[in-house]
C-alpha cells in the first residue's frame, strides 16, 4: 500500500504507541481490503486514513479505559522521515542537528499534549497534508469547524512552544 507509512503515523498519533498503532493499521488494512468495493473514488489516502481513524477509536474504546491519558512513544517518527531530503546542500553541524532534534522533540510533545480533536486536525493537515475538505469529510464535521480547530490548535502550540523559550 502506498499510504501505509501515513496510516501508521496517524495511528501512532491517535493511539500514542507504536505497537498499538501497528495493530490498528493491520486491522484497518483488512477492513480496507474487505471494503474495497465501497471505495467511491476520490483521494485514496483520505479514504484509508478515515478507516484508520475509525478503527483507532474502536480499538481504543475496547482496549483502554476512558480515564487513561496516553503520552505516547513517538520517538521513532524519525525512522519514517529519515529518507526525506532536507533541501540543503550544506551538511549540518553537530550543534544545529542537536538544536533541530530538541525542537522536534518539543513539537512532538506539544502536539501530544493538545486536546484530541485539535491534535487530530493538526496531524491530518500539517503532518499528512490533507485538504480542509478532506479532513471535514473524514471527521464528519463542517469545514468551519476544521478551520477553527486548526487555528486553535496552532495557537495552543505557539503559546506552549513560545513559553518554553
Amino acid at each position: 500500500m502506498p499510504h501505509l507509512a501515513d496510516a501508521l503515523a496517524f495511528a501512532r498519533w491517535l493511539t500514542g504507541s507504536r505497537v498499538d498503532a501497528e495493530d490498528v493499521v493491520q486491522e484497518a488494512c483488512l477492513k480496507a481490503y474487505a471494503g474495497i468495493e465501497t471505495y467511491a473514488g476520490g483521494n485514496p489516502r483520505a479514504w484509508l486514513l478515515t478507516i484508520v481513524r475509525n478503527v483507532s477509536y474502536t480499538w481504543l474504546a475496547k482496549n483502554r479505559p476512558r480515564a487513561l491519558v496516553v503520552a505516547g512513544d513517538l520517538a521513532d517518527l524519525d525512522e519514517l522521515t529519515a529518507g526525506k531530503e532536507t533541501g540543503t546542500d550544506d551538511p549540518e553541524t553537530p550543534e544545529a542537528a542537536l538544536i533541530a532534534k530538541a525542537d522536534a522533540v518539543a513539537l512532538e510533545a506539544a502536539i501530544s499534549n493538545l486536546p484530541h480533536p485539535f491534535r487530530e486536525v493538526v496531524v491530518l493537515r500539517d503532518i499528512n497534508g490533507l485538504a480542509y475538505r478532506e479532513i471535514a469529510a473524514m471527521l464528519g464535521v463542517p469545514l468551519g469547524t476544521v478551520m477553527s480547530r486548526l487555528s486553535r490548535a496552532r495557537g495552543l502550540l505557539m503559546s506552549e512552544l513560545g513559553s518554553e523559550r
